[in-house]
């Protein structure tokens, strides 16, 4: 199944897909931003001035943008799409926020699919966990996989349960991420990194917390305000659910606080800079 793909939004894992399947002139991109124009230029994809360019011949679209952008994409867009295009929101956000950007989609006479990815697109690529929402997941799936994603599920024909598998699911994974950083720095304050550690070794094997606490705190310091914004989208799910987010919301600030800036605290066993 040949798709004429296109991609709004060119920055990590909009270039990382294209240069991994090797979409070259099958696929046409398009970002707000003139810098990731190289970016596209390398990945060997058609470069499009303007959103209308990228989106007028398009058959299935990726969307991949930040967080904060992802309804606005899709209402700013919506218009542009031809007739039963696919509009494949991949963005990190709530379900109320994908359910608003479908309405957006369908009214202009598209198709919208709610698609979650589960892992970070480095180094896993096109085999990143893709989870599939919609009425037209299994077309989508099907779109998807011949464009060379290798791990792709339909979870239902409902738009938001796959970005509700993500949201959640994110709660306990930057939420850990948030923990790990706010130890980390009173640990280093304290002067108490090596018996902090060693103590959590000994109760928790699978994985040794020297190593642990240096992934953590680097995923925060390349990645914190994006995963803020994703982790404020987390908050507004648990709210739809009646829950209050409080570690979300403190997991928010903390992924905000951290992007950007490096614990270094020193132990026997490495080094965290």
């Amino acid at each position: 199944m040949e798709s004429t793909i296109a991609l709004i939004g060119f920055g990590e894992a909009g270039s990382t897909f294209a240069k991994a399947a090797g979409w070259e002139s099958a696929a046409l991109a398009f970002d707000i931003n003139p810098a990731r124009r190289k970016a596209m230029e390398e990945a060997g994809v058609v470069v499009c001035a303007t959103a209308e360019d990228a989106l007028s011949d398009a058959d299935i679209v990726l969307s991949l943008v930040t967080a904060d952008s992802a309804l606005p994409a899709a209402e700013d867009y919506a218009s542009l799409l031809k007739a039963g295009a696919i509009w494949c929101d991949m963005n990190s956000v709530a379900p109320d926020t994908k359910r608003a950007a479908a309405k957006a989609i369908e009214a202009a006479g598209g198709r919208y699919v709610d698609v979650a990815v589960l892992a970070p697109v480095n180094p896993a690529r096109m085999n990143v966990p893709l989870l599939i929402s919609g009425a037209h997941a299994v077309e989508a799936e099907a779109r998807l996989q011949a464009a060379g994603f290798a791990k792709t599920r339909v979870v239902g024909d409902q738009i938001g349960r796959a970005s509700a598998i993500k949201m959640i699911r994110s709660v306990m994974v930057k939420g850990i991420e948030a923990l790990t950083a706010e130890m980390m720095l009173a640990a280093t304050r304290a002067g108490v990194v090596d018996e902090v550690l060693s103590s959590l070794d000994a109760s928790e094997k699978s994985q040794s917390w020297f190593e642990r606490a240096e992934y953590n705190v680097e995923r925060m310091t390349t990645h914190g305000l994006r995963r803020a914004a994703e982790m404020e989208e987390s908050a507004k799910t648990l709210e739809s659910l009646g829950v209050e987010p409080v570690m979300t919301s403190g997991t928010v600030k903390r992924q905000r606080e951290q992007a950007g800036k490096t614990i270094v605290f020193k132990h026997e066993r490495t080094k965290v800079a």
